[in-house]
């Protein structure tokens, strides 16, 4: 019989979107349909990343895959609650030396040109910063990375890189996507409470950037994790001056 994939944490059954039900499952067929969606709302071809752009960041998952055996994913922001991918098995996990930090400019979706957002992304910086590690098993991490690529790399570029995690089943080596600085959508080293101005003042066709902040506040607090950094910018975001 195959495992549950929240036997180490049941409590998080109900508050993780099943595959099924996922928006944030990017298959070729959902990418046709948001570029169709897109199209229809006037926006350019090159409103996303090419297609060749998104493979390349498939190819560094896969080439950082130890042999050909299980591949595990540190989930740090939406991936905790919407992953869209399959995966067999799904821990508490910490890596030292990075740090969650809206960082990456958005001009679609939940911003604008002339109202842009912010994403979410790691920056290597001192500390630690928990979250949940995903194992997709051997026989799904070709077909499931490739629509982590599509889903992740689909606006801009991240750095895909080999960590440590600490877990409470023991140390595993994770896939993580950290800040690329040399994308030019990278914004790093803002202060928190122009990060908070910038977000709560972004929309896009999507929503409210604030939104996003409001739900990875949600979710860490569930899993009870502290984070100063998003707890900061939440309550800047809540001031009636935000």
């Amino acid at each position: 019989m195959p495992q549950d994939p929240f036997v180490h944490l049941p409590e998080l059954r109900g508050d993780v979107v099943p595959v099924a039900e996922s928006t944030m499952r990017f298959t070729p067929e959902v990418l046709a349909e948001r570029d169709a969606r897109m199209r229809e709302m006037g926006y350019a071809a090159d409103w996303r990343q090419s297609d060749a752009a998104m493979a390349q960041a498939w190819g560094q998952l896969l080439s950082n895959r130890v042999g050909s055996g299980d591949l595990w994913v540190f989930g740090y922001g939406s991936l905790m609650w919407d992953p869209g991918f399959h995966f067999a098995e799904v821990r508490r996990a910490t890596v030292d030396g990075y740090q969650r930090r809206f960082a990456m400019k958005v001009e679609i979706m939940t911003g604008s040109p002339d109202r842009p957002g912010l994403a979410l992304t790691l920056e290597q910086e001192q500390g630690q910063c928990a979250g949940l590690a995903f194992r997709i098993a051997a026989d799904r991490v070709e077909a499931e990375t490739a629509i982590l690529a599509r889903r992740e790399f689909v606006l801009f570029n991240y750095s895909v890189e080999t960590a440590t995690a600490m877990t409470p089943q023991g140390e595993i080596a994770v896939q993580l996507l950290a800040s690329d600085k040399q994308d030019p959508r990278y914004v790093g080293g803002l202060s928190r409470s122009a990060t908070a101005a910038m977000i709560g003042a972004a929309k896009g066709v999507k929503g409210e950037n604030r939104a996003y902040v409001a739900k990875l506040a949600q979710q860490l607090r569930k899993l009870d994790i502290a984070d100063a950094y998003v707890d900061e910018l939440a309550t800047l975001l809540d001031a009636p001056s935000a």
